[in-house]
Formats: structure tokens, sequence, C-alpha cells
């Protein structure tokens, strides 16, 4: 991919901190890292959805509590929300139907990141899934490199079944710097043969503590050989975290992307991203 261009799209007020979007049927749907809500945005007129995830839902949930929700998926008829596994209690994985919202069911991934952590020789302190893609024999995890040791990690289930003793396979990640501060992965999504992901650059060490922005990038992974194809700078000063294709023909891509705002402030920008070779 050699040009691309990126412009805000429109803002959603009562979305705070979008971690991962989906789009459907003229729907956006959205998650936030710091809510026990699910979101449907309805394109056309405007409207926004609350569905609940938990008994006692609320918004702006603090810090040390908050389930954490950064990754979601969409396969067959379910939506798919995961916990990223930085705290214990933030391993829950949410299946949604995706005709009525409802629960089908909850899942504690405690055994299957365990058994991620020890595969790859990774700490508690570095591990942090930030985006997961599921193509109905395989679930690709992507561990965002952004603790002390700076590993960004693609791990492979092989199978549906998500526990401890499924079969793990991974890859480790060399991503570019922005101004000095390695990139590391924030979602991505599958696009034919082809897994498109996010990247932002962070002034922090630490999978829990926020710091300075300082940029994304797109990037592109081939599935065969799980090597990179690409990388482009989008940013310089967003952290953008959720990604959904919008559009893909023989002479263009364009994705929807959501910008974190790390804030308990209820609004979400959301941005088009086009791609042309």
């Amino acid at each position: 991919m050699n040009r691309l261009t990126i412009e805000l799209l429109f803002h959603i007020i009562g979305i705070g901190s979008a971690s991962g979007l989906f789009l459907k049927d003229n729907s956006l749907y959205v998650i936030g890292d710091n809510s026990s809500y699910f979101y449907e945005y309805e394109l056309k007129s405007s409207a926004l959805k609350r569905y609940a995830l938990s008994e006692y839902p609320t918004e702006n949930i603090t810090k040390k509590v908050k389930p954490d929700f950064e990754a979601l998926a969409f396969y067959g008829d379910s939506f798919y929300l995961f916990g990223s596994g930085s705290t214990e209690n933030r391993t829950k994985m949410v299946q949604l139907n995706s005709a009525n919202k409802e629960r089908v069911s909850v899942l504690d991934l405690s055994a299957l990141y365990k058994s991620m952590q020890v595969l790859a020789g990774l700490n508690a302190e570095n591990f942090n899934i930030e985006g997961v893609v599921h193509t109905g024999d395989s679930w690709y995890f992507f561990n965002r490199g952004n603790g002390n040791s700076g590993r960004n990690i693609v791990f492979i289930v092989h199978g549906e079944d998500l526990n401890g003793n499924a079969n793990i396979t991974f890859t480790e990640f060399k991503l570019p710097e922005i101004r000095g501060c390695q990139v590391s992965f924030t979602d991505a999504i599958e696009v034919g043969d082809k897994l498109y992901f996010l990247g932002a650059a962070e002034n922090t060490n630490s999978t829990y503590n926020d710091g300075e922005v300082l940029g994304s990038i797109i990037g592109c992974i081939d599935v065969k050989t799980m090597k990179v194809v690409f990388t482009k700078e989008i940013s310089d000063r967003h952290k953008f975290e959720g990604l959904t294709l919008q559009h893909n023909s023989e002479n263009e891509l364009s994705f929807l992307l959501c910008e974190d705002n790390d804030s308990d402030k209820l609004g979400a920008d959301i941005y088009l991203l086009k791609l042309k070779p």
C-alpha cells in the first residue's frame, strides 16, 4: 500500500474510551475498555443503543476493577468481547447473539491466558491482549508489547475451544518506532488472507498505566507466512484502538477507526482510513 488518507468522520456522544468496533448492517458496534455496556450506533438515524454485559452495568468503571474489554471479534452469528488479561479481573470473554444482543456465554479465560504466557515465556506484567480475530478454525490473539519487555506477539489458538489445554502457537513481531518509542499492537481484523492491524506508540512501559501518546500506524500481516507485509504511520498524536472494514475493492480498502481518549468523557471519535495500492 502506497497511499493513504485519514479523516474524522463523525462523533458519537455517549461512549467513552472506545477500544474496539465492528461494522455490520448499517450499525457500528463499539466496546469501551471502562464500560460494561455493548454499544450499537445506527448510522442512518444516529441513534445509540446500549446492551448490558453484567447484572449491574455502568460506565466509567474505576481502573482497578474494570473488566477492560479491549478486543471485539465477530464470527457466524456472534460477537465476542475479550478482556485484556492485564490483571486478574480482566480475563472474561462474553459471547453475544448478533440478532438480539443477548449473552450466549461468559467464559473465564484465565487458564488460556496463562498457557499463552508460559508458552512465550511472558510474565503477567507484559501480557495485554488488545485484538482478537476469529476465522472459524483458529483464533488470533494480539498481545500489545507495551510492557517493559516490549514483546508484540500474535498467539494462534488452533481450533474453536478457548481452554487451558488449547493448541497454541505464537509469532513475535518487531514493529517500528515513532519518535524513539516502539509501536505496539492495539487491534486487528482479517481481510482475505491478510491480518490488518493497528499499533500505537505510547510513552510508558506499563500495560496498566497510560503514557504520552506519540502516534499510530496501520500494518498488514500475511496469514500464510505470518510476516509483516507493510506498516505505515497514520497519526503523530492519536491512539487508535479499534479497526473495522468498511469497503474492500481491487483499488481501495477503507476502514473505520476509533480512538481511545483515556478519559472519563463519554464521546467517541470515528475516523475513515482509505488505503490505495
